[in-house]
């Protein structure tokens, strides 16, 4: 109970901390002293009405007397923006929840991707940093760096804890909703634990921008993907979509995920994440309608210009019984050093009889493959052959 409520309201008291004090290390601090407390004095005195703002205001009440008590600090004591007076009352409606202005501060644009999504999982998520370092596959101590320059750089540049002005609001949401992906794309690869970490921030980012169709569009894409993760392996194989068994997939994510996603459309969605989801959501029915599939991702093309959906668009074009057209379209494509360029031509070569040309792509897919189910997926193919 106490591990699910501190993990709850980390981002919460992280944030009041961060808009209180200007300082990432001093919030921090002061948020960990106050979640110690709390679990020395909850079991005995039971959980309050609301934690959140308990935590908040004794956390609060922890950074003030630390600042009184470091007479190097004294200076500071004069700047903060608060009365002299401790907070004794836990009164919620007091405490503005500022989770969307840490939330946009951690992913500026001014920060390095690699500082922007570790100091979103720290900051935001409440993971520590030997939990990131595990997820990304770095050690604790260059993790600690990333987190310590990114820190850094918002106090150096002066970047505001803020929700960005309405002129650069669409691109600021942008990046947002970019690094929340990211951090989804490296749990979808069988960290689990890290899927389900960004879609709980894509839970939080959907509540805290209630208008905003493409956060309801990239919460129901991880949902829906995420529904699948049982049935995407078996041991260390890959599975494809046609081959899972689908009594391992969530059916009440997945139903979620459908929901969420009819929220999106119901507010006008119809950017890349909602046509995404659109086209998980499709891939998911009993039926799949590939034309739908690849007409959807058409317009997706039309709104990312990317050539990977481009390659998607020729897979969807090859299942809905067209493998020529699809093979014209990917040989147009300049994608020499992606995995799923080949492995894809290597398919439509093999369905097309051009058995020796389907051996030389799927050789150069392997050379570059850099997961043992990749490489073993590639390999059977090869056999296969």
């Amino acid at each position: 109970m106490l591990e699910e409520v501190f993990r709850d309201e980390w981002g919460r008291v992280v944030a009041s901390l961060v808009g209180f004090l200007r300082d990432f290390d001093l919030a921090e601090e002061a948020a960990q002293e106050a979640f110690a407390i709390a679990a020395r004095h909850w079991p005995a005195s039971g959980v309050p009405d609301n934690p959140g703002a308990w935590l908040v205001t004794t956390a609060r009440n922890r950074a003030i007397d630390r600042l009184r008590r470091e007479r190097t600090l004294a200076e500071k004591i004069h700047l903060l923006p608060v009365p002299e007076v401790i907070m004794d009352e836990f009164d919620d409606t007091v405490i503005k929840d500022e989770r969307l202005e840490l939330i946009f501060t951690c992913c500026h644009p001014a920060l390095a991707l690699e500082g922007q999504v570790a100091l979103t999982l720290r900051a935001v998520g409440g993971l520590e940093t030997a939990e990131i370092a595990r997820a990304f596959l770095v050690s604790e101590e260059t993790m600690k760096r990333r987190l310590t320059r990114a820190k850094a750089k918002i106090k150096l540049a002066g970047i505001p804890f803020a929700v960005p002005g309405a002129r650069l609001l669409p691109d600021r949401l942008d990046a947002v909703l970019a690094v929340i992906y990211l951090i989804y794309n490296e749990g979808y690869r069988g960290r689990v634990d890290l899927g389900a970490e960004a879609i709980r921030l894509g839970r939080l980012l959907a509540a805290l921008m209630p208008a905003e169709p493409e956060a309801y569009g990239l919460l129901a894409l991880m949902m829906i993907h995420h529904a699948r993760r049982r049935a995407r392996f078996s041991g260390e194989d890959l599975v494809l979509l046609e081959d899972q068994d689908r009594s391992l997939w969530d059916v009440g994510q997945l139903a979620e995920g459908r929901a969420v996603l009819d929220r999106a459309l119901a507010l006008g969605g119809r950017g890349a994440y909602v046509v995404q989801a659109a086209i998980a959501s499709l891939q998911t029915r009993e039926r799949i309608d590939w034309p739908q599939v690849a007409e959807l991702y058409r317009r997706l093309v039309e709104l990312t210009g990317s050539p990977v959906v481009e390659l998607n668009r020729a897979v969807a074009l090859a299942q809905a019984g067209d493998p020529a057209a699809a093979l014209r379209a990917v040989d147009r494509l300049d994608l020499d050093g992606y995995l799923y360029f080949h492995s894809t031509r290597g398919e439509l070569l093999r369905r097309l009889g051009r058995d020796a040309e389907a051996r030389d792509a799927y050789r150069r897919a392997l050379e570059l493959a850099t997961t043992t189910p990749e490489r073993r997926f590639l390999a059977r193919r090869l056999e296969g052959l």
